[in-house]
């Protein structure tokens, strides 16, 4: 005997898919910038050291040996308050690194819900059918033995195999939408196993009852809009602290040979180097980081706005989900019971088989509804879970 295969959970799908997804590497990425950039800033000096060297003789010209060599390094070095407006950046870079990575996941997530309950209902879809098939194979054989008994028309068994066939075939169709389902599964998180939807049920309704209160800024996504407005708010103070190129810290070491048969003069020079920070050069910088803070902040507006609106509306999808699935129940009850006694009725000859056959289509049309009514109800909890920002 085979051994079961468990289900995958929601979490572990999950965070399969985010690891097969390219936004990952991204973030990841930008993660790792953000470290060395602090590696940067904690350096002794605002930008790499330069080493200078030069030499001149006058071999081509006179030839009387004069000599001059002259060796030097420069060291940029950093501004007023420019090292500690660099430093928050890093940091706030950071932040907004590891915030994109749990939005990734959220966003994964939401794609590993959505995929976990298309399964969910095509399977319930196709066991329905399987047992539409079955049942109207019996009332086919019940129709032959009773066609050759002659209590019904040859008629009848040919609408009998009739429905049958149709049922067939759209029961061909459910199990090649749910196949297509499971193929859109794996190519999503690279996982053979299924969810388990009774898990997933279960999950749904713990989270949707754990949905009670709403903080907008608690979302991953509202987290890395606010963050993206502090890092905007980090590059304004370094462009006010770097109004000019770094200055300079010059050593230079110089030989001078005057000529032959003079001695060699050796000298040791200290300099500084400061270059004018002019408007042409300020005025861009300072309008680019102004249009990016502008930018951020009507993100985060507009984020804020989209993501309490979500939230309102996936918990009025959920109340009427389940209203609807309350109705589509009772009435399936209703259905099924009334085509019980309709089938009694023509087994006792009593009832024309065309009668039959409509009651039977109306009451599997019925189960059909409260079969997809129940998985949207699992996926209306799900969105509501994931407009909140809750991972499974």
């Amino acid at each position: 005997m085979a051994p079961t295969v468990a289900p995958v959970t929601l979490a572990q799908a999950a965070e399969a898919a985010w690891q097969r997804a390219t936004q990952a590497r991204e973030a990841e990425g930008q993660a790792r910038r953000a470290a060395a950039e602090r590696a940067g800033v904690a350096s002794l000096w605002a930008a790499p050291p330069a080493l200078e060297f030069s030499y001149q003789d006058d071999r081509w010209q006179t030839s009387a040996g004069r000599r001059e060599a002259e060796a030097g390094l420069a060291w940029p070095l950093w501004l007023p308050g420019q090292r500690g407006a660099r430093g928050a950046m890093v940091d706030a870079d950071a932040g907004l690194a590891q915030a994109a990575i749990q939005a990734g996941h959220l966003h994964f997530a939401g794609l590993v819900r959505e995929a976990a309950w298309a399964i969910a209902a095509g399977k319930a879809e196709a066991d329905l059918a399987d047992a539409q098939v079955q049942s109207l194979l019996d009332m086919a054989a019940d129709v032959r033995r009773r066609v050759n008994a002659g209590d019904l028309a040859h008629a009848d068994a040919l609408a009998a195999q009739a429905e049958v066939l149709a049922a067939q075939s759209t029961q061909l169709a459910a199990r090649q939408r749910l196949s297509a389902s499971q193929s859109h599964w794996t190519t999503l998180t690279g996982l053979t196993r299924l969810p388990d939807a009774a898990q997933a049920e279960q999950a749904g309704r713990t989270e949707a009852l754990a949905a009670t209160h709403f903080d907008v800024e608690t979302h991953p996504d509202a987290r890395v809009a606010a963050l993206t407005v502090e890092r905007a708010r980090k590059r304004m103070d370094v462009v006010a602290t770097t109004r000019r190129e770094p200055p300079e810290l010059l050593l230079r070491i110089r030989q001078d040979m005057p000529g032959r048969g003079e001695s060699a003069q050796n000298s040791i020079g200290i300099g500084v180097r400061i270059p004018w920070g002019t408007t042409g050069r300020n005025q861009p910088l300072q309008a680019a980081a102004l249009s990016e803070l502008d930018l951020a902040l009507t993100q985060k507006q507009r984020t804020d706005e989209r993501l309490a609106a979500d939230a309102a509306q996936a918990r009025i999808a959920v109340q009427t989900a389940g209203q609807q699935l309350d109705a589509e129940r009772q009435r399936a009850v209703l259905l099924r019971e009334r085509a019980q006694l309709i089938e009694r009725s023509f087994k006792a000859g009593e009832t024309p088989l065309p009668e039959l056959l409509r009651v039977l289509s109306a009451a599997t049309h019925a189960d059909a509804s409260l079969a997809r009514q129940q998985t949207a109800l699992g996926l209306a909890r799900a969105r509501l879970a994931q407009s909140l920002g809750i991972l499974p």
